[in-house]
């Protein structure tokens, strides 16, 4: 009998996680992963490996045939729609503390798409793979160019058996042609609301009567399109967090039932202003502490607010195809299919390289609409976003759930070979992961609920919390 290699790592309550390559994982205590490490393992133990799939007789059998089959799952990314960033203007008409692309002023000239950028922006989209594809309108304030915007979704839809669009604005302006674009179905709208008035104030308006504007707007919107086409999420200022009650308050004014809790990021005009943003060693801390009060939160009102990268990281775990969210595929190999378009038509493979290249840091671009992909770049970029033969991701039981991110690597430290165990990156899923295995066999009923909810089950069965003898 053969046993596939056992990842594991110690959790808080010295409960072992423990997890092979394909994913599949169990809870262990140390005795049993003492006797696994000596080869010492009972008839118990080797029943239980057997019944989860952990062993096989020989290659071919069925065990080992599922295994492979559960293993390819996790490895293969694709077969959903063309996923591409538009920057049709680097004009901002806010100044937020923490703008991560080091926008424009609104007056400035020369940082809008040109007609021939358009154009060509046109010609790439209607070069790529298959049919189906979801835009995403970035800035900058992509609301001030809604000429570029109507005539990128017009062509799209077109051209594309299925277009999504989604424009991520700061909503201080909503006139009524704005609102007319929006009115379409296939339009969705990302904004951020950093919480209560004080904290958005402080962080983006620096105005109370424009944070006043945009709660309107934001109403406005939801008015117009439904709770379900409008997403927002906070940008949190570790060194000086909004408290977990009065940030779930603010999101459940306006209806919301999910945010996004995201750290300041390490980019752009950020690095001078938030400079604490580079490491943010209390994150964890301050993340596990606010899901608990969202978790007793629910218990006390039975309202259910959800935290989507949790639930997200949760459903890679339960299983493979939650890719749908690219900060965590594996692999993530930068393609046409998945990338950005500049202001200025350069082709980028994230929007976090593009920040890279507006500071002068490194350029990172992968071609242009006017020229196209450039392939020799794509294939220096692509070993450093697959996370299967890194020497520290080999070795932990969360890389069939995580990934990789070689360019917030650059932005902190200057290089991307640096040991995993010191990268933000990992520091941050070492976190959420831990969390989310002990919120997953936690015996609390409030815990139990809450998840249920977030991954909508009418409760967790026992199958997703296998436990070793």
């Amino acid at each position: 009998m053969h046993t596939w290699p056992l990842k594991f790592r110690e959790l808080s309550d010295r409960r072992v996680i423990m997890a092979d390559d394909s994913g599949s994982y169990f809870i262990a205590h140390q005795d049993f992963v003492e006797r696994y490490a000596v080869g010492q393992l009972s008839r118990a133990d080797t029943a239980f490996l057997r019944e989860k799939g952990h062993t096989f007789r020989t290659e071919g059998d069925l065990s080992h045939t599922a295994f492979m089959s559960r293993w390819a799952q996790r490895q293969y990314v694709g077969g959903g729609p063309a996923y591409v960033i538009l920057i049709p203007t680097l004009r901002c008409d806010l100044k937020c503390s923490y703008c991560q692309v080091s926008r424009a002023p609104l007056a400035s000239k020369g940082f809008d798409w040109s007609d021939e950028t358009l154009e060509q922006t046109l010609g790439f989209l209607d070069q790529l793979p298959g049919d189906e594809i979801q835009i995403e309108f970035q800035g900058g304030e992509p609301f001030l160019r809604i000429d570029h915007l109507k005539a990128v979704s017009e062509f799209a839809r077109q051209r594309f058996r299925s277009a999504r669009f989604v424009v991520c604005t700061n909503l201080q302006t909503l006139n009524d042609d704005i609102a007319d674009f929006i009115k379409s179905d296939d339009v969705f709208i990302s904004t951020s609301l950093d919480g209560p008035h004080h904290v958005h104030t402080r962080n983006r308006t620096a105005n109370p009567e424009l944070t006043q504007e945009f709660h309107r707007n934001l109403a406005r919107v939801i008015d117009l399109v439904g709770s379900e086409r409008v997403s927002a999420l906070p940008t949190i200022d570790i060194t000086d967090p909004p408290a977990a009650e009065e940030l779930i308050a603010s999101y459940e004014q306006f209806g919301f039932k999910s945010l996004y809790l995201r750290p300041v990021n390490y980019q752009g005009f950020a690095r001078k202003i938030h400079p604490a943003a580079r490491a943010s060693e209390s994150w964890s801390t301050y993340y596990r502490d606010f899901i608990d009060a969202l978790i007793a939160h629910t218990a006390r009102t039975g309202r259910v607010m959800e935290e989507f990268y949790l639930t997200h990281c949760l459903r890679r775990v339960l299983g493979p195809g939650a890719d749908n969210h690219t900060d965590l595929r594996n692999p993530n190999i930068p393609s046409g299919a998945n990338a950005v378009v500049d202001f200025n038509g350069l082709i980028y493979p994230s929007d976090e390289a593009r920040m890279l290249a507006r500071i002068k840091q490194v350029d990172l671009s992968i071609g242009s609409v006017a020229e196209g992909l450039d392939q020799d770049k794509l294939s220096l970029l692509a070993p450093g976003h697959i996370n299967n033969f890194d020497p520290d991701c080999i070795h932990c039981p969360y890389q069939p759930f995580c990934g990789t991110d070689p360019i917030d690597d650059l932005s902190r430290s200057g290089r991307i070979d640096l040991p995993r165990g010191d990268s933000w990156f990992c520091q941050r899923h070492l976190g959420v992961f831990d969390l989310a295995f002990d919120l997953l066999y936690s015996d609390d009923p409030a815990v139990q609920h809450t998840l249920s909810k977030w991954l909508g089950l009418e409760t967790l069965p026992d199958a997703l919390k296998p436990v070793a003898p």
